[in-house]
């Protein structure tokens, strides 16, 4: 987990040099990224500001949406699958000119299932699921006007995911 950490935060500190004003009230971000780690879970959120201004009239911006991620993977004869479908909220702080950093909370659904994918008579099925949290912490950089990169810390679908964010 330390050097999924460490890696998210030099994946940060990469790219704070150019890019994207203050997260601000009404502002709009789509991230759509893969997860790092074995086989290659996909994620999408969406995000809309609703208050900003909360530090110092300028930084400081509360964030809501959604998530929803999938992972898949065979092993031997068996399938798996995981999804994960959420409600987050994030509070964003710019401490480097034009990157924006944030964290939070994510309340979701977990859904497991796994299935005999052999040849022959079938041995059998698991299903599961449950309600769940996350923390998270994350940043975004735009490198073109509504087109930037982002990567996350944290437990969606995976404990580090890197993907493309759109502003719209």
């Amino acid at each position: 987990m330390k050097k999924m950490l460490f890696a998210g935060l030099f994946l940060l500190s990469m790219v704070a040099v150019n890019g994207q004003e203050i997260f601000s009230k009404g502002a709009q971000r789509v991230n759509a990224g893969i997860g790092v780690g074995t086989g290659i879970p996909v994620e999408v959120s969406y995000e809309r500001s609703i208050i900003d201004g909360l530090i110092k009239g300028k930084n400081g911006a509360i964030g809501v949406g959604a998530y929803g991620g999938w992972y898949h993977r065979s092993v031997s004869d068996w399938s798996y699958n995981h999804y994960v479908l959420g409600a987050r909220g994030a509070f964003h702080y710019q401490f480097i000119d034009k990157l924006d950093t944030y964290g939070g909370l994510m309340l979701g659904y977990n859904i497991a299932t796994a299935r005999w994918a052999g040849d022959g008579e079938s041995i059998g099925a698991a299903s599961g699921s449950a309600f769940g949290y996350s923390l998270f912490v994350g940043g975004r950089y735009f490198f073109k006007p509504k087109l930037g990169v982002y990567s996350e810390v944290g437990y969606g679908i995976s404990y580090l995911s890197v993907g493309v964010t759109f502003k719209l």
